[in-house]
């Protein structure tokens, strides 16, 4: 049997042994801090066509680059929604995802996305609630946000009218407010007639 030159008498060789990572235990956990929108007002986002929504982010302290990060919209209600054109799985080193809120709309119509404040979070592939390990990304939930939808526009020929319209002609067409009108009117013309005959002396 030919001899490879390694000593291998069968001329196949050894699997490469898979590297192993070591992380200090005195090293710090990994952190990742939402960079947009910025977190010094909350950021409302209105539902509607073209409108897309971008969430970014720094990295520090990470020495295991995660295999995926996952990004989630918790919302007031319970409810969660995937975020990104990927139902919220991106690759491990993106700093940002682009949200389309619309199409999600449209492409969710059994769950629509609520009128409500939100929280994005962020996680790497060992879930939202993996324990703080050092070198490991920890999980973030920090940045909140609003979702609005504009009211549709109903044209007046479709019988839309105005309550508060509609309010003020029934109270200024009720008989005590005119009666009110003409006493007014009655009693400026009279102080006014008074004051024409009794000039100053």
């Amino acid at each position: 049997m030919a001899d490879n030159g390694n000593g291998n008498g069968n001329g196949n060789n050894p699997p490469p042994t898979p590297s192993r990572l070591i992380i200090p235990a005195s090293a710090p956990a990994g952190e990742l801090v939402f960079t947009k929108p910025p977190q010094t007002a909350t950021s409302f986002y209105k539902v509607a066509p073209g409108n897309l929504v971008t969430f970014a982010w720094n990295t520090s302290y990470i020495l295991a680059t995660p295999t995926h990060l996952t990004v989630s919209a918790v919302c007031e209600g319970g409810n969660t929604y995937p975020v990104g054109p990927t139902d919220g799985i991106i690759p491990g080193t993106a700093t940002e995802v682009v949200w389309d809120v619309y199409s999600y709309q449209m492409n969710h119509p059994e769950t629509p996305l609520p009128q409500a404040m939100c929280n994005i979070r962020v996680c790497d592939e060992r879930g939202f609630g993996a324990a703080r390990r050092a070198g490991y990304l920890s999980p973030n939930s920090q940045l909140q946000f609003a979702l609005y939808t504009p009211a549709a526009y109903t044209p007046m020929s479709s019988g839309w009218t105005c309550a508060v319209c509609s309010s003020a002609m029934t109270t200024a067409s009720h008989p005590a407010a005119i009666s009110l009108v003409v006493t007014l009117l009655i009693c400026l013309l009279s102080g006014f007639h008074l004051l024409r005959h009794n000039p100053h002396h």
